[in-house]
This record gives structure tokens, sequence and C-alpha cells, in this order.
């Protein structure tokens, strides 16, 4: 039962990090206008299982009076609001606290700030911190992410096989990070990647939502697009074992998508992301209408 919706305000983002799932920088494009939201979240009325609404990119905040009139009409809907974000705003605490009053008044639910080496390295005091602790000050529930970069850890956990290397870190190795982050990382056999681990790819419980109106169960694997169908429709007909990626993901993993289309691909991978993302690219050309947009894959 999807629950969730998250809008991709805009792939743009004033930081490029190694391990964005969506290849964000500031010079990456796709923005959704004020219409399109609203046809969106009218659509999202429609599906009658949706609670939340949440704002994340790319970076948000670079096109807040778009931000704040979606959470205004989310609200209004009845929808509960979050917003994910880097912080990149909060110069000072009294800066912030400008920032986040508004969003405060209009009752967002939740806001989580990105708080790590990626997005603040090198800082004394982080925009992150100054952004949380301005949260407080205002009684504005908020958390933090925290991704550190990759690196294996130390000791065998009890629910890995003896001898598999564990990754700390908790990147997931999709978008950038197999661009920048995979190297000198140890790699299992492709074989073992049978199943997805971090998607519901059957049963979603939440989508996120471009300007180019695809429907992501995952970033760059979409259930459909909302510009050539009413996203109520999508999501009333999607049906995992009928979709062209997701079916084989559902029964058999990567290992399985990888072998349905006969992909030619490398014999070890970091993780199941790494394989599925790469076998994915691969299948860029035959499935485009599920594998998209190119901005995920590094493309456009």
């Amino acid at each position: 039962m999807l629950t969730g919706i998250h809008f991709l305000l805009s792939y743009k983002c004033d930081s490029e990090c190694d391990h964005c799932f969506v290849y964000s920088s500031p010079n990456a494009k796709g923005t959704f206008t004020l219409g399109q939201m609203k046809e969106a979240l009218h659509e999202a009325t429609r599906i009658g299982t949706v609670e939340w609404i949440y704002f994340e990119g790319g970076e948000p905040f670079l096109f807040y009076p778009l931000m704040l009139e979606g959470i205004r009409i989310a609200r209004g809907m009845g929808f509960k609001t979050g917003i994910v974000t880097n912080a990149y705003w909060a110069t000072s605490e009294e800066d912030a606290e400008l920032w986040l009053r508004p969003l405060c008044d209009l009752g967002v639910s939740d806001m989580s700030i990105s708080d790590d080496a990626f997005h603040c390295e090198g800082n004394e005091v982080s925009s992150a911190r100054r952004a949380l602790n301005a949260a407080l000050k205002l009684g504005m529930p908020y958390g933090s992410i925290s991704i550190d970069k990759p690196r294996v850890q130390e000791g065998i956990d009890k629910e890995q096989a003896k001898g598999v290397p564990v990754i700390g870190g908790g990147v997931m190795f999709r978008g950038r990070a197999v661009e920048k982050l995979v190297a000198g990382l140890p790699r299992r056999p492709w074989q073992e990647f049978n199943e997805c681990p971090y998607e519901d790819l059957r049963n979603p419980k939440r989508v996120h939502l471009d300007s180019y109106g695809n429907v992501h169960l995952c970033q760059g694997l979409s259930m459909g697009n909302m510009w050539h169908a009413p996203l109520s429709q999508i999501v009333k007909d999607y049906d995992a074992d009928l979709h062209p990626i997701c079916g084989p993901l559902v029964k058999g993993g990567p290992v399985l998508l990888a072998r349905e289309y006969d992909v030619k691909h490398e014999d070890e991978y970091v993780d199941a992301c790494h394989l599925c993302y790469l076998v994915r690219m691969l299948l860029l050309d035959r499935f485009p209408r599920y594998l998209a947009p190119g901005q995920v894959y590094g493309l456009e």
C-alpha cells in the first residue's frame, strides 16, 4: 500500500556529492513547475492511501518559494509533509531560523538534514548543525542523515557468512557512488546477489516523482510516466510481476535480471545495488520507458 510520495523537486543541487543516487549537481536539469506539482498532488489524493508528501532533490531549498507553496497545498489536502535538505542555507543560526520559521508555521512534520563529511567536511561548525539547532529552538521535528565514506568494517556480523566482507558507511552503490566510491572495496561473486535488499518492489510503500514524469520505485527504475498516464492509474495498474525490470528482480534479484536478458558483465561486485545498477545501465536502450531518466545514470 503506497503511503508516501517524494517529490524530487529538482535534480539541481549546490553540491556534487560522490555518493549521490541521482547525480545531482549545480548543472543538473529537471525542476517541477507549480502546475506540474499541483497535478501530481491532485493525483495523490485520488490514490487514497497516501499519507506523507516529501520534498527533496537535489536540494529543494534552491527553489524555496516552490517548495513552500507545495507544502502549503499538500497540508491543505490533509497530507503530512517532510523535507530532505543539506542545509546549505544555514549560514548562521539566526538565518536558519529565518528559513525555517515559515515551514514551521505551515506545520511541516519532519525535516531530515544531511550531516556528514560528504556535505560539510572541514567545517568547524557545519551548516547542518546550525540548522538542527535552529529547528530545536523553533520546536520543529527534525532528524539527521549521516552517511560515512565506505569502509571495510573489522569483525564479522553475526548475520554475515564467515569471510564475507562487511562494508560500512551507509552508501548504496548506485548513481555517482558507482563511479566515485567502489575503487579498492572488496567484492563478492555476482551469483550471491539474488534479492533486492532495500526496496519492496512488489508492494512499494513510497515512490519518488520527478519533473520528467517518472515514478521511481528506486532511483532510475520507473513504474511509469505520470505525464503519459495519470499517477493514480499507474499506481493502481502496477504489477511487479508484469514489469520487465521489477519482475526478474522480485523473483531472483539482480542475478536473475542479468540472466533474463543475457547481460554480459563482470564476475564480482561490491553489493546488490552495484550489480543491479550496472545491469540496468546496459539495458537502458532496451527499456527507456522503465529505466529513466538519463540524469540518474549520469547521462544528462
